[in-house]
């Protein structure tokens, strides 16, 4: 069963609160839908592309607003659900399905509907639609994924266009920019498979060693390669590394380096940290999602 959308969440969701007419807490219904949907451990898990929020609980959530707006629920108090009076006789009319159609017979929920409508300007029925039947935090992050895939993309075009001295600046100017000391690039050739370093701090107590192979095509680091570094490591006795590629590594190298404090950083997590980083990209547009302030409103 894959995660089910947050349409699919409201008839299970307004019968549990149907049968148990007391105050729910929103994690008690979500917990009463993963069992509903029987979500494995992993669908449970599952988070959107922020990496911020579990996507089941984003839908279940969802769910919720658009049950309340129809007025067949309500907020007794902050973080809590209770069916309404409405919500129980739809549920008695034993409705086949329960979702956004079925809820514009309710005045309230139509209203909401013709308000946002003059309110927002959505002229291309197949986007009104979308966002419609999509959660709209689950819209944005989705299309920020989108659009950060197709620039990782454009980067690593670039990584592959450029020499691999280059490459080797770009590992500096990331390490740097996540917030390690300054440091430097070696440029020798027999550097003993190490690249340059950067200072742990700002004081410069600790190096960090790096090495960086830009490779292309189906060319991956070799495990003689990890274990060089790991070799050169101990002979300058360092404790850190971090060795990156802009491919990948071998499948099994990371187990082998669990008693190490040396971290591989493939083309994937490489890509994704440029951009966190803003190495090789600028900013275009920033946007803020703001959510209700319930503190603010001290009777609530």
């Amino acid at each position: 069963m894959s995660i089910p959308t947050f349409q699919m969440v409201m008839l299970p969701l307004l019968k549990f609160c149907a049968d148990n007419p007391q105050e729910h807490r929103m994690d008690e219904l979500t917990d009463v839908i993963i069992k509903h949907f029987k979500l494995t451990d992993e669908e449970r898990r599952q988070l959107l592309p922020s990496g911020k929020q579990e996507i089941i609980d984003n839908r279940v959530g969802w769910a919720r607003s658009h049950l309340k707006i129809a007025g067949l629920l309500e907020d007794p108090k902050r973080g809590y659900v209770k069916i309404t009076q409405l919500g129980s006789d739809t549920i008695a009319k034993n409705p086949a399905d329960i979702n956004m159609n079925f809820l514009n017979q309710f005045e309230k929920y139509k209203e909401y509907y013709i308000n946002r409508r003059k309110n927002v300007d959505i002229k291309d029925n197949a986007i009104e639609k979308e966002v419609e039947e999509n959660p709209p935090l689950e819209m944005i992050e989705t299309g920020i994924e989108i659009l950060n895939n197709d620039l990782a993309e454009k980067l690593l075009e670039k990584i592959n266009n450029n020499s691999p001295a280059f490459f080797e600046k770009i590992v500096l100017d990331l390490l740097q920019n996540m917030g390690y000391g300054r440091g430097n690039v070696t440029g020798k050739s027999g550097d003993e498979g190490i690249d340059g370093f950067v200072n742990q701090d700002t004081l410069g107590l600790e190096k960090i060693y790096f090495q960086a192979k830009r490779f292309t095509g189906d060319t991956r680091v070799t495990a003689s390669m990890v274990r060089d570094f790991v070799g050169s490591l101990a002979i300058k006795n360092v404790k850190k590394g971090v060795f990156i590629t802009s491919t990948d590594f071998p499948k099994d190298a990371e187990q082998q380096l669990q008693s190490q404090n040396i971290v591989l950083i493939n083309r994937q997590k490489l890509l994704s940290l440029m951009i966190k980083y803003n190495i090789g990209v600028s900013l275009e547009k920033n946007y803020e999602i703001k959510k209700l302030d319930s503190d603010y409103f001290p009777e609530d």
